[in-house]
């Protein structure tokens, strides 16, 4: 896994600091704050919700709850994290999002809780990379997801889109 390697601490995480020399995410859209575990297959990466987090304030009134598009975006994120863990020259790429399937929410995610991001690599090749994405609070799945992401070349892809 090359230089991605180099940022894992002495238990092979990966802080947000890290996170962000790997993915083209910031705050307040980065999702993931650690990666707890990551190898050429599979990742587990952790996101804690204060509660203070913009989108509660209007999603739901009354009722707060973690849209479930952004619970996707976590699991997104996480699954860029894996498959530029995979690409040698990853720096020059742009994973982005092509399909998602089987996308299901299995219950809310309240202020306070940590989620858990486990996604599974299923097959990946230059071209792209297919895998299979859930969300836990505690030991329960709130959502799950089949992704294909497309790995494209960074200065082409943004040539094209640049006005």
């Amino acid at each position: 896994m090359h230089q991605i390697d180099e940022l894992k601490n002495e238990n092979g995480e990966i802080d947000a600091e890290g996170i962000k020399k790997i993915v083209p995410y910031d705050k307040p859209f980065l999702f993931i704050d650690r990666v707890i575990s990551l190898s050429s297959n599979r990742i587990i990466a952790l996101k804690e919700l204060t509660g203070k987090e913009d989108f509660f304030k209007g999603h739901f009134v009354g009722f707060p709850i973690m849209p479930g598009a952004l619970t996707v975006e976590g699991i997104g994120q996480a699954s860029t994290l894996l498959v530029r863990s995979n690409i040698p020259n990853h720096q020059e790429k742009d994973v982005l999002a092509y399909k998602l399937k089987e996308v299901k929410f299995m219950a809310p995610i309240l202020p306070g809780s940590e989620i858990r991001f486990e996604i599974d690599l299923i097959a990946q090749d230059e071209r792209g990379a297919i895998l299979q994405g859930k969300a836990f609070v505690k030991d329960s799945v709130v959502a799950e997801a089949l992704l294909m992401l497309a790995i494209v070349n960074k200065a082409e892809f943004r040539a094209k889109y640049t006005k």
